[in-house]
């Protein structure tokens, strides 16, 4: 086993870019997370805006509008002192400033007079309080319409309840992405990076010609060589990734473990093992050096991960990108990731599309290992 020995050797010989590897990976696996991490999913609830409200009528209508905007809105009741409203509007203490006027019910519900308001110019925030007190004022003049009295109208605006979304779970993820998605997410990094530049150290000293010769006059039969070789490389990327898929349970244990998904992560992340295996020896063919080598391992590793949806989500990436990303088999690992994320599961034609894309992993796995042992060959006849 003295083939396999010495690979392992070098393997140790880089233990130390091993490591700086998985803590760069982990490290920024846990900044992602903690960045969106929350206790509720903002995409999806009504937001609060700090909101002054000038009241010169007193009367029941007015504090119905003032409940009403207090249900969504940090509302406080302010005295008409312009100068401190233009004040606390300069240095944002407050967004949105609502003036009711006298006779509140006949000037602006009964003649619809426009309701004296004050904002940010611009701010989005601006439009969605003017929607909401819009809605307010139609419902009084519909009231008000019908023959309803101010307190009548105060009566039936406050029976209103605002409509309340309610997720559906189909997931089991209550429509937020899991923490453990981010980690399968970025598993490619770690992987092409680890694999490319150790693999491709081992695969160019064995390379050299004075090691070739030795290799070619020992009593090791060739066959042997390849055999150990390759249990060398096995040894290494089973052993990567089982650390990687057991620290992944380790961290998030039950939501991981008992995801009907996880099976597919897991065989997803297999699949991108053999692809950068396959890789990592191609690169190996061709490297000289190691300064050659570590710009073709970042070319490869952050090109490829900027161009298929690791750091950057496939979603908002422009088409044109997406369509150059196709014919990299990270993209579709990412692919089958994100059809994991979003419907929990791989099921019906979801689960056709996941095997679709980890089928075509596997495709490129055997197309680039074809290609680095027909460049190999090629090499060795030359």
């Amino acid at each position: 086993m003295i083939v396999y020995k010495t690979y392992m050797k070098i393997v140790k010989k880089n233990a130390g870019l091993i490591l700086m590897y998985l803590a760069i990976f982990f490290g920024v696996t846990m900044i992602f997370q903690a960045a969106v991490s929350g206790d509720d999913n903002p995409n999806y609830q009504a937001e609060s805006v700090r909101l002054q409200v000038v009241d010169d009528d007193g009367g029941v209508l007015a504090e119905g509008l003032k409940d009403y905007l207090g249900g969504i809105h940090e509302v406080s009741v302010v005295e008409n002192n312009t100068a401190k409203l233009q004040e606390d509007l300069f240095y944002r203490n407050t967004e949105y400033i609502v003036r009711i006027p006298s006779d509140f019910f006949e000037n602006c519900i009964q003649n619809e007079k426009p309701l004296k308001v004050t904002k940010i110019p611009g701010a989005y925030t601006a439009f969605y309080v003017d929607q909401q007190i819009n809605s307010f004022l139609n419902n009084a003049r519909c009231y008000s319409e019908a023959g309803f009295t101010e307190s009548e109208t105060a009566e039936a605006i406050a029976d209103i309840r605002h409509p309340e979304v309610k997720m559906l779970d189909d997931t089991g993820n209550a429509g937020e992405m899991p923490a453990y998605a981010y980690y399968f997410r970025y598993l490619p990094y770690l992987l092409l990076s680890v694999f490319c530049y150790v693999m491709g150290n081992i695969f160019s000293a064995f390379r050299r010609e004075d090691v070739r010769k030795r290799l070619n006059a020992s009593a090791v039969p060739a066959i042997r060589q390849n055999v150990e070789g390759f249990l060398a490389v096995l040894t290494l990327g089973v052993g990567l990734w089982g650390l990687v898929a057991l620290a992944g349970m380790i961290m998030y244990r039950s939501s991981f473990l008992e995801s009907e998904a996880m099976p597919w992560y897991l065989l997803n992340s297999v699949m991108l093992l053999l692809v950068t295996l396959s890789l990592s020896y191609l690169v190996g063919i061709f490297v000289k050096n190691t300064e050659m080598l570590s710009g073709i391992v970042n070319t490869i590793s952050l090109g490829t991960c900027f161009l298929c949806g690791v750091f950057v989500p496939l979603e908002i990436m422009n088409k044109s990108v997406v369509k150059v990303a196709q014919f990299l088999p990270v993209y579709w690992y990412e692919k089958a990731n994100d059809l994991l994320v979003d419907f929990g599961a791989a099921g019906g034609e979801v689960g056709n599309t996941i095997i679709q894309s980890i089928g075509i992993q596997f495709a490129f796995a055997a197309a680039i290992l074809l290609a680095g042992l027909t460049a190999s060959k090629v090499r060795r006849e030359g």
